[in-house]
């Protein structure tokens, strides 16, 4: 047997009886390391080969020791961390459970999937064969009780939730008058779209616990892209801030897309975006390709979405074609989501906005648009995503945040073009109003006339329409980016408590209008939007490039309709007191324990400050006929920069 050099040596080492051995010479030397080191070569390489020989002979039952020992240790770490504080270690919690759950129900669906259709294959029989009246019970109960339902709630909150029922109503009539092909509509992507959208606003707007979860993501969302500021501030300096979007958004957009290359590269991804295509699949019935399409959308934009499923692009229908851009033009991207909460939208209604108008791009697309071939791309192929060829995590990374250039770079000329060509459009309507003593002519003016039937028509309030219909300009004609700057500044006003006239122009809004609005302007569906889109999905197929570019425009208005249609549920959803008695309420609220930065104390404070006169110390008027009590009380909560409340008598 052979053995390594070690051995060899202590074998010709001498004993301590040995004779003295004559002294080697040099070249002796040389050779005798030399013929250690080939041992040492040796001895080492069939150590290596036979641990490979082990390796590839018990490779499946070392992998499940391995994967059981992680797994082990990871929902130990799970137990110790809900034993110390449960409550803290709920959010890891519940993502455990489901995580478990989709792994578990994976492997039962891949190894019992036949199995469990022949067992389930009776109830299905029982279920085809009575689906045809079955079907119209079903339908006529949900809007049984959706009418009952509207019919309490208006009782109890007014007739606005109505105005947001009907404009429902009225944008999926214009859309079904204005049909592609209306006689070939397929009437359950609509009815399951709409279904959806309403069941997700239901759980977000309406249920403690969903509320309560989407706020937590929220808020995880805004912590994670807020890292963006550690990068920032090392290459741009400490005062970076001062240009908030050069220095702070446009980076995020780099790192956020440096974290969903490495993921992709990972399959976490796919993965998510499998199951929530999956869903739609199953319930709204829209192909494959348009269902992961939908679902990527909530995650990217429209210009990375398709990307995942560009082989698929050559044999979509125009249908199919036209879904994938509403699907884009109608969500916003996570990119985008750390600039919009920085401008003080809120964080629970952008994210609520975009999953809900996930489901209603599909409905408003298959009826602005409905299928009339059949569609050739498979379940199997369009779950085959395509990954990056990026061969380890950092090259991942490093690719996702070299992609973004371009991006970075577009956006930011983009803004400074549109915005410049923004400001020209302004002052030639004023000179050319000015011709017919009509000096106020601007773009916002026309936009507040054109658009104010729609915003009206969502549920927004008859004064608040016009202000909801010029940033709904701004938003088509530039970006949403314009359109929320501006919002921002009127929910700042507001919380400011501010006057809500001056010399005669409304500076903010209700609390339920800037929600309706936040609904209204969540997607991308604007003219700059569109050349893009058509561009890159033109570089991705370019034997579709008549196809992509007749269907784009009708992509587009349908895209912002399906933003509309969220918005309105948002109105028929929206809990904002309408018919709140604040003169008994504040009185209640000030003379008891209760907390009084509660949502409907400000609200109807900051409706008080903003009517009250105040000439100066001890000449101060309520406004609608509220008492000074409630006024001092209200201005010491808000510490309104607007009104002294020191000159407000005790």
């Amino acid at each position: 047997m052979a053995m390594c050099p070690e051995e060899a040596l202590s074998h010709n080492l001498p004993g301590p009886n040995s004779p003295e051995p004559d002294q080697p010479s040099p070249d002796h030397n040389h050779k005798n390391d030399t013929y250690a080191n080939r041992q040492s070569e040796l001895c080492l390489g069939r150590m290596y080969g036979t641990l490979c020989d082990f390796w590839r002979k018990h490779k499946t039952t070392l992998r499940f020791i391995i994967r059981g020992i992680l797994l082990a240790g990871y929902l130990a770490m799970v137990i110790a961390a809900c034993v110390l504080n449960f409550h803290r270690a709920l959010p890891l919690f519940v993502i455990t459970v489901a995580a478990i759950f989709f792994v578990v129900w994976d492997h039962s669906m891949a190894k019992y999937e036949h199995r469990m259709e022949e067992f389930l294959s009776p109830g299905r029989r029982l279920l085809d064969s009575h689906w045809f009246w079955l079907k119209w019970v079903i339908w006529s109960s949900l809007i049984l009780g959706v009418l009952l339902w509207l019919i309490f709630d208006t009782a109890k909150l007014g007739q606005r939730q109505l105005v947001s029922f009907g404009g429902l109503l009225m944008y999926v009539t214009l859309l079904f008058l204005f049909s592609k092909h209306p006689t070939k509509v397929n009437w359950r992507p609509i009815f399951w779209g709409i279904g959806l959208q309403f069941l997700l606003g239901l759980l977000v707007l309406k249920t403690d616990p969903g509320f309560m979860a989407f706020q937590w993501l929220g808020k995880q969302i805004q912590t994670f892209l807020d890292y963006t500021d550690a990068g920032a501030a090392f290459v741009f300096g400490e005062k970076y801030t001062d240009h908030i979007f050069a220095f702070k958004y446009l980076p995020m957009l780099v790192f956020f897309h440096a974290v969903t290359s490495v993921l992709l590269y990972l399959g976490w991804m796919q993965w998510i975006i499998r199951k929530i295509g999956w869903v739609m699949l199953v319930t709204i019935g829209s192909s494959p390709v348009e269902s992961v399409v939908a679902a990527c959308n909530i995650f990217f934009g429209y210009t990375v979405a398709p990307l995942l499923v560009q082989p698929c692009l050559q044999g979509t229908t125009r249908s199919e074609l036209h879904a994938i851009m509403t699907a884009g033009f109608s969500t916003i991207a996570g990119n985008v989501f750390g600039l919009y909460t920085f401008y003080g939208i809120s964080p629970i209604h952008l994210l609520t906005a975009s999953v809900m108008s996930a489901a209603a791009s599909l409905a408003v697309a298959k009826l602005f648009w409905p299928e009339t071939e059949t569609p050739k791309i498979t379940v199997e192929i369009t779950m085959k995503m395509k990954v990056g060829d990026s061969r380890n995590l950092l090259e991942a990374a490093s690719q996702g945040a070299s992609s973004t250039i371009s991006l970075v770079a577009h956006i930011a000329v983009g803004l400074i073009a549109f915005l410049a060509l923004l400001s020209f459009v302004d002052a030639a309507l004023s000179w050319f109003g000015n011709l017919f003593d009509y000096s106020q002519l601007s773009f916002e003016i026309i936009c507040s006339y054109i658009f104010m039937p729609f915003s009206f028509m969502m549920g927004v309030d008859w004064q608040d329409s016009f202000m909801v219909a010029k940033l709904i300009g701004y938003k088509i004609f530039f970006t949403e980016i314009v359109a929320y700057e501006r919002l921002s500044k009127m929910v700042y006003l507001r919380e400011e408590a501010g006057p809500k006239f001056v010399n005669g122009v409304q500076q903010y809004m209700s609390i339920r209008s800037e929600t309706i609005a936040t609904y209204a302007l969540c997607d991308f569906a604007n003219i700059v939007s569109l050349g893009i889109a058509i561009r890159r999905l033109t570089s991705m197929a370019p034997s579709r490039k008549r196809d992509i570019a007749s269907v784009a425009m009708r992509a587009l208005i349908a895209g912002t309709i399906a933003s509309f249609m969220t918005a309105c549920i948002a109105g028929i959803l929206s809990s904002t007191p309408v018919d709140t008695n604040c003169h008994q309420f504040l009185e209640n609220a000030f003379s008891s324990s209760s907390p009084k930065n509660t949502t409907d104390v400000v609200s109807c404070c900051q409706s008080l400050l903003s009517s009250t006169v105040a000439k100066g110390p001890g000449e101060v008027i309520p406004g609608e006929d509220h008492s000074l009590y409630s006024l001092k009380n209200c201005c010491e909560l808000l510490i309104s920069p607007a009104l002294n409340c020191s000159w407000i008598p005790n």
